[in-house]
């Protein structure tokens, strides 16, 4: 199939692009930066440049690719932020916000006017589930209804682009909520700017109170996997994309911090976190669910080559 990815100079896009050209897909690459073509055209697709909150521009390069398939991959997530700072996530994520709204929207517009019929898009499985029941939630169970404050702007966003990509007539809306993404060109790799790694290595990534809060990684090649299988398959609606084992950060961290070459993560209690990192990032740390795989494993076929982040953080970070 012809297959039009937004976004295609990130982590996930250069995982993904790769991919779908393996699998026979004819891949237009869009990039807002003129310098990252001749990368993209080296995985195989054909770039070209837009920036996405240009509606126009994006228009114009989507009109004339033709595709069938548009993948939603726009974030504004590298850079020197600082990543690990969640007193004030609205500076890290307003970029992305307007991405995952503006942009989302000029995606969706382009892609009727040309014909589309596939709408794939990146959400966000971490942090959103109401944190009571169980320790691992399925696509059915009920958001947070009260996130803390710094989370709320982009928690509405990702709502918004999944209401937006779902509530499509004139094609197949599919929205894939990705866990933590850790590998190559992540913020959890072996490489020394990776932004969480290099935390965890100067014990700036402490461990707070019973490290009970519930993670769900998933390796970027895995996401990538997912992706092509939703462009191929599937029906609308929405899918965690996260390996088999979530997991306590009490249980993942130590280990992480020794695939890193890092010293154990030092512990603080709940009361010093929420004054020195703020509620959001405890509550991170201590109350959140992680997220069930097994509709996009059912409904996909998806098959993971790092089912558990025990094997991807010794074997997979890259």
């Amino acid at each position: 199939m012809k297959v039009f990815v937004a976004g295609a100079s990130g982590a996930l896009g250069l995982q993904l692009v790769p991919q779908l050209v393996a699998a026979g897909h004819q891949v237009v690459a869009m990039t807002r930066t003129a310098s990252k073509q001749d990368g993209l055209r080296a995985l195989g697709a054909r770039p070209v440049v837009a920036d996405a909150l240009d509606g126009d521009a994006v228009a114009r390069v989507v009109a004339e690719a033709e595709p069938e398939v548009i993948v939603h991959q726009l974030t504004a997530l590298s850079g020197p932020v600082r990543a690990m700072d969640m007193r004030r996530p609205d500076r890290i994520f307003a970029m992305t916000n307007r991405l995952r709204t503006e942009g989302t929207d000029h995606l969706l517009a382009a892609g009727r006017a040309a014909g589309a019929r596939r709408f794939v898009a990146q959400s966000f499985a971490a942090w959103r589930w109401a944190r009571t029941g169980g320790p691992v939630l399925t696509e059915d169970d009920p958001l947070d209804p009260d996130p803390p404050e710094p989370l709320r702007a982009g928690l509405a966003a990702i709502a918004y682009l999944e209401h937006a990509v779902t509530s499509i007539e004139w094609g197949e809306g599919l929205v894939l909520r990705y866990g933590s993404f850790y590998g190559p060109g992540t913020a959890i790799s072996s490489a020394p700017d990776a932004v969480m790694a290099a935390a965890i290595r100067k014990r700036r990534f402490p461990l707070v109170g019973d490290g009970g809060g519930v993670s769900s990684h998933v390796h970027i090649e895995d996401a990538a996997a997912a992706t092509v299988a939703a462009v191929e398959h599937g029906q609308p609606g929405i899918y965690n994309i996260v390996d088999d084992d979530p997991a306590p950060v009490r249980e993942w961290l130590p280990v992480l911090a020794s695939a890193l070459g890092a010293k154990q993560p030092r512990h603080v209690p709940r009361w010093l976190a929420r004054l020195a990192a703020g509620e959001a990032a405890t509550i991170m740390m201590t109350d959140v669910r992680g997220s069930s795989n097994a509709k996009a494993k059912r409904e996909l076929g998806w098959q993971l080559r790092y089912p558990s982040w025990r094997l991807g953080f010794t074997k997979g970070l890259g």
